[in-house]
């Protein structure tokens, strides 16, 4: 029953649990009361604290002599609630002595506002009670909010093994159906997915089956007391994500038809993926070289222009390739010609590297007129501007060589040219291997491209892009184009169709407004003394206290709905993470195989 004892307000109260009642934090409860017309009007609430002392003691040193039968004392069992709904909203406080009781059923959906998500509910996890957690989609897909944000330390907090249990709950719960995104163009899925691959080769499994998952469903099931495992629980099938692309950058020094992948524990069904030099400069690209380009006002003006003549002169090519061809360049103009360069019939050079397009650049800036260089290219800007520059270029040439060239014939640039908002559901860009201005460039040249392809077409297929270490690319103090990509998606990218699932290990270091856009926050393992940044604000102070003590698996999840956080817990994945989780048996035991197979 609701407590006297306590302060009783139409948002925070305490009740007495009774003799042989169980009450533990997170359980969701439900209590009604009269108003002074005869109305009912009913709290729906989330236990955030319990606690137990002894009454009719003094000392603490009294509980020995309880204990012992000595004194005579009773145990208070108690319980504080926040409110999370009041229907009707009438916020009268309840009346000491009111029932309280555990939602089940129609109670719980109202607890969680399900009902006002309708058909748009999708599973987010299981409750503590073993119910599962409604999560709205409407406000994911970018109709009445999107976006998702993960927080927690890193390897604790599980922030990519929650990001894909989302995915896969989007995608096979028939919540896309349900809101009339199921299908697109062709009968397939409207709904895709892009992850972007930080750490190691985990994410290269995501279509093989688990071999651990049956296992370990048993044993959580049994610890949590489940009746079954949670994804039956959940309503979702135990599987691997069907539709599938894994595209990773080229391994290095491979030449002509000899393109491989640059992964060690798998090789097949995995893409390389290739930028021609010609799409380099005629998409504008050359700014995510320099992923901190705003520094310097000069030097961001150089890069500007250098990119606007790029861009000019790829689109004069006419000849079929992924190379340019300038006349302007000459061998009685310059001391040394860069090793591999081709001669055409009537004195065109054909650049075919990127090295060469940046012994070309220093050409035209720095050595053409007799060291004054081409007064179109230079503009007036002071030598120092140009050789940093220059500079800047020749010292990210070794990481990005590999990814851009122009040696590739048609038929080979659209056969590596990554194509993400085609053909799979889910693609997987596996940028481990790459030095850290080579991944800034490929996040931020793939990010720009969906952006403005859901600029051109709108909002006819949904994408969730993943991205991790979001303190990375948008870190709150410095700019980059980079950052500037991935704040038009938070400030705009709903209204188009793109929903960014960003995860960091410190909220407090990436761009306010990007996290501050995102419907949906969800925290795991937390350092505490992140946990009292004012990003975490959104936390009631005993669940911050809390998130210094969650175990890998379990998160505390906020959405618009419910003005609580909720704890949940999810299912071992059913995809492998690594390779010595893939299920190569299909889930049969080896010696019910037979030899021959295993041969």
């Amino acid at each position: 029953m609701v407590l006297g004892t306590e302060d009783v307000t139409p948002t925070i109260f305490w009740f007495a649990v009774s003799v042989g009642a169980s009450v533990q934090l997170d359980d969701l409860v439900v209590v009604e009361t009269q108003r002074p017309d005869g109305k009912t009007v009913t709290f729906y609430g989330l236990v955030d604290n319990v606690r137990k002392r002894h009454e009719g003691v003094t000392f603490e040193s009294d509980v020995e002599d309880v204990v012992a039968g000595v004194l005579p004392a009773s145990v208070s069992y108690a319980a504080r609630v926040l409110v999370t709904r009041v229907d009707p909203e009438n916020f009268i406080p309840p009346q000491p002595g009111d029932v309280v009781r555990h939602a089940r059923g129609r109670e719980l959906d109202m607890a969680l506002s399900a009902d006002k998500m309708k058909e748009g509910a999708f599973p987010g996890g299981l409750l503590a009670d073993g119910q599962p957690l409604p999560l709205n989609f409407r406000f994911v897909n970018g109709e009445q909010g999107g976006h998702i944000n993960i927080s927690g330390i890193s390897g604790v907090a599980t922030k990519t093994s929650y990001a894909l249990f989302l995915l896969h709950s989007i995608f096979t719960s028939g919540v896309m159906d349900r809101v009339g995104l199921g299908s697109g163009q062709g009968g397939t899925s409207s709904g895709r997915a892009i992850i972007f691959n930080v750490k190691g080769e985990d994410l290269l499994f995501l279509d093989k089956p688990n071999n651990k998952v049956a296992d370990k469903e048993t044993e959580a099931s049994a610890a949590k007391g489940f009746a079954a495992d949670r994804y039956t629980m959940l309503g979702l099938p135990r599987q691997p994500f069907r539709d599938t692309q894994f595209l990773a950058p080229p391994r290095s020094g491979a030449s002509g038809d000899a393109i491989v992948p640059n992964t060690d524990q798998r090789s097949e069904g995995v893409t390389p993926f290739i930028f021609g030099l010609r799409e380099f400069c005629a998409r504008r690209m050359l700014e995510y070289v320099f992923s901190d380009s705003a520094g310097s006002l000069n030097l961001g003006y150089v890069i500007g222009n250098v990119e606007e003549k790029l861009f000019r002169l790829a689109n004069v090519q006419t000849a079929p390739g992924t190379h340019l061809s300038v006349t302007d360049w000459r061998p009685d103009e310059q001391t040394e010609i860069p090793e591999g360069i081709d001669w055409g019939d009537v004195g065109d050079i054909q650049i075919k590297t990127f090295d060469h397009l940046i012994s070309y650049l220093e050409y035209k800036l720095l050595e053409e007129n007799d060291g004054a260089g081409d007064k179109k290219w230079v503009l007036n800007q002071a030598q120092g501007t140009l050789r940093a520059f220059t500079r800047r270029l020749r010292g990210v040439q070794k990481h990005l060589s590999p990814l851009i060239r122009g040696d590739l014939s048609p038929a080979q640039a659209e056969k590596y040219r990554p194509n993400l908002l085609r053909g799979a559901q889910l693609s997987v860009v596996d940028i481990h291997n790459l030095s850290g201005p080579a991944q800034m460039f490929v996040v931020g040249v793939m990010l720009r491209e969906v952006f403005e392809h859901k600029e051109k077409y709108g909002r006819q297929d949904t994408v969730f892009v993943v991205l991790d270490e979001l303190n990375k690319y948008a870190p709150r103090d410095d700019s980059s184009p980079i950052k500037d990509v991935l704040l038009e998606i938070a400030e705009r990218g709903r209204s188009l169709g793109i929903i960014l699932i960003g995860a960091q290990q410190t909220a407090s270091e990436v761009e306010r407004r990007i996290v501050s856009n995102a419907a949906i926050r969800v925290v795991g393992r937390l350092d505490l003394a992140e946990a009292e940044r004012p990003e975490y604000r959104f936390l009631p102070q005993s669940f911050r206290g809390r998130a210094g003590i969650l175990q890998p698996g379990t998160m505390l999840v906020s959405q618009p709905d419910v003005p609580n956080p909720v704890l949940i817990n999810y299912p071992f994945p059913a995809w492998a993470t690594r390779k010595d989780e893939v299920d190569d048996l299909g889930g049969r035991k080896a010696e019910d195989v037979g030899d021959d197979w295993l041969r």
